[in-house]
């Protein structure tokens, strides 16, 4: 059995005008060549390929074969290939980064990144975007590591020697339980009360802030290092503990979790930072990125009677 010929870029690209444009002349004019070279073509395609693309019988227009159409999917695919890796290269001449690599805070509310990416895909459909999700101080190390290039940090990034930080807005953090938790049967709860049941704390993987305690007040913890654990397991009543109020909006209205009045401990305002390497400023596609963040958390709302955390 006869193996096929290899068609050049060309060939396909002429095969792809005249079924886009429906004839040999019309696809000459698009391309700006003789009627003659592109039927010279598209025959050297066909020879090549050992397959008739059009079928040219009783018809002045010329009419894909079913091998022809089969063709066509792969010329396709072929063509917005090198159309994606000419766009990548100009990318990469004019300054734009080939890859991003995004850090950003757990607590950051999911349909904020949602939107900032999305429009970003819109925006840099060239550029590959590598996305850590990390918790506390951990934001701030991969950024200082070079493992991302920008962070959403939380407040842990101020003052972190070689790292510039930018107001990203902030989300509010407040103490639930389950319904049926001791603290969440409380009508009233009293000082220090929840010092007497056990608060599920999130752990920092960093080395930065290893080992310290953020809005801890039991001294009976269980610790995770997983947020979406720990919202799991507040709604199976283990314990109590801090939350990001838009995760736990949902959770709220349908009641399988309540928000805890505690006197001494009405939760905070988590602030959210943009932050990168002062010896590294971020590229054309970084750089957007962190201004989407900056401008949608200039629009953010703080809660009353909370103080920073």
């Amino acid at each position: 059995m006869a193996s096929p010929g290899t068609p050049t870029f060309d060939q396909l690209r002429v095969f792809l005008a005249v079924v886009e444009t429906g004839s040999f002349a019309a696809a000459g004019r698009k391309l700006n060549r003789a009627v003659s070279v592109i039927s010279y073509g598209i025959a050297n395609l066909e020879q090549q390929l050992g397959l008739s693309l059009f079928d040219r019988e009783g018809t002045r227009r010329p009419v894909l074969t079913d091998a022809g159409r089969a063709v066509l999917a792969e010329a396709r695919t072929i063509s917005q290939g090198i159309d994606g890796l000419r766009a990548k290269v100009k990318g990469l001449l004019d300054g734009l980064e080939a890859e991003v690599n995004l850090a950003v805070d757990v607590m950051l509310p999911t349909h904020r990144l949602g939107t900032v990416l999305r429009s970003f895909a819109r925006e840099y459909p060239t550029v590959t975007l590598r996305l850590h999700v990390e918790a506390l101080g951990a934001i701030t190390a991969l950024v200082l590591g070079r493992e991302a290039v920008v962070g959403i940090s939380g407040p842990l990034a101020a003052g972190v020697e070689g790292v510039e930080c930018v107001a990203a807005g902030s989300v509010a953090m407040v103490p639930v339980a389950a319904p049926d938790h001791p603290l969440g049967l409380m009508d009233r709860i009293a000082p220090g009360a929840g010092r007497d049941y056990v608060q599920l704390v999130l752990t920092d993987r960093s080395p930065l802030t290893e080992g310290q305690d953020f809005s801890v007040m039991s001294p009976r913890t269980w610790r995770l290092a997983d947020l979406g654990a720990k919202h799991a397991l507040l709604r199976e009543g283990i314990g109590w503990g801090n939350m990001p109020l838009p995760l736990i909006q949902p959770d709220l209205i349908a009641g399988t979790l309540k928000r805890l009045a505690m006197p001494d401990h009405p939760g905070g305002t988590y602030r959210f930072a943009g932050v990168f390497r002062r010896d590294t400023p971020p590229g054309p596609a970084a750089s957007w990125l962190l201004d989407q963040f900056v401008q949608l958390g200039a629009g953010d709302r703080e809660e009353d009677g909370l103080s920073d955390i």
